[in-house]
């Protein structure tokens, strides 16, 4: 069953109409409905504030990387473990095509339901994961195969375990190595990019993020508990964070915003699959219309250029 969020309620009333005009066959009714529906979606989602949109992102019906990959790739066989210590189930790792083109999808898992979610360890990766991921990203650079990072965590888990496994060092070696990775690369926030548990698979040629994702140093439970002590505070931490893609894109921070569907992701999956498929694509094609050497440079001048200012 769908869940609906407070402001999507006038949807799912209209929605619910549509359906009982459509079990009754009465094609007036639906077409008037759709027109409704249409008109409401337009006012709700195109006034959402930055704590709604976080809302979105964090949607349980918003689609997860494995969605993505299961709609968008073909042929796909999964890459599994870190070849040190063990198989991290938060952070996926497939080869296969998208369109014509062969690609590496690496992306990370949240999961569905109890026993998902604690085999996806929330989406939360551990030092393993993110070395499985640094693992498929050298093999698809060692046959030239681009790769595509699906970002979607609330962070790097902090357990014991692992920062006894070096969590830092695994994240840190990301960045340098997908920094110097010679195959074109492609990185896209698709629901919520925590802190380094985001970067470590964000650094790449292109940069972009959904619609209705959100990028941030920190939580905004976490902000409004160190600035305030006041978790009540979560939506003015929101609002001042700047977390949403609107925000980052206008502070130069990322690449593109992938038009999701604008009643959201969680209700047009389809959509929000093809849309990211033909980012993917274009993308590649435009990395691919440049030197090697023109590609490399460009990717060092956006990273070092990160958080440069003019007074």
């Amino acid at each position: 069953m769908a869940t609906y969020l407070d402001f999507e309620y006038k949807i799912k009333f209209i929605q619910e109409d549509i359906i009982s005009a459509q079990v009754r066959h009465d094609e007036v009714a639906v077409k008037t409905l759709q027109e409704n529906l249409d008109k409401e979606v337009s006012k709700i989602f195109n006034n959402l504030s930055p704590f709604q949109k976080l809302q979105l992102a964090r949607h349980v019906d918003r689609p997860y990387a494995l969605d993505y990959i299961n709609l968008l790739m073909r042929d796909k066989y999964e890459i599994h473990g870190d070849r040190h210590f063990r198989d991290d189930a938060a952070i996926l790792c497939y080869i296969g095509y998208i369109g014509n083109e062969k690609v590496m999808v690496i992306g990370e898992q949240k999961g569905r339901g109890t026993k998902n979610k604690i085999k996806r360890n929330f989406g939360m990766p551990h030092p393993e994961g993110y070395r499985k991921a640094l693992r498929a990203a050298k093999l698809a650079e060692k046959f030239n195969i681009p790769v595509l990072m699906l970002i979607d965590t609330p962070g790097a888990y902090p357990g014991i375990g692992a920062e006894e496994r070096n969590q830092s060092e695994a994240i840190a070696r990301n960045l340098l190595e997908l920094s110097e990775l010679k195959t074109p690369t492609i990185s896209v926030v698709i629901g919520e990019g925590g802190s380094g548990g985001a970067l470590a698979i964000g650094v790449a040629d292109k940069f972009a993020m959904m619609r209705y994702s959100v990028f941030s140093v920190i939580s905004p439970e976490g902000c409004s508990a160190i600035l305030w002590n006041d978790p009540a505070k979560v939506e003015a931490a929101t609002n001042a964070m700047k977390i949403t893609s609107q925000d980052l894109k206008e502070l130069n921070l990322i690449d593109d915003i992938i038009a999701e569907p604008l009643i959201g992701a969680h209700r047009d999956r389809d959509r929000a699959a093809a849309a990211i498929g033909e980012y993917f694509l274009e993308e590649l094609t435009k990395l691919r219309s440049v030197s090697e050497e023109e590609r490399m440079q460009a990717r060092y001048n956006k990273l070092v250029g990160v958080g440069a200012y003019s007074e």
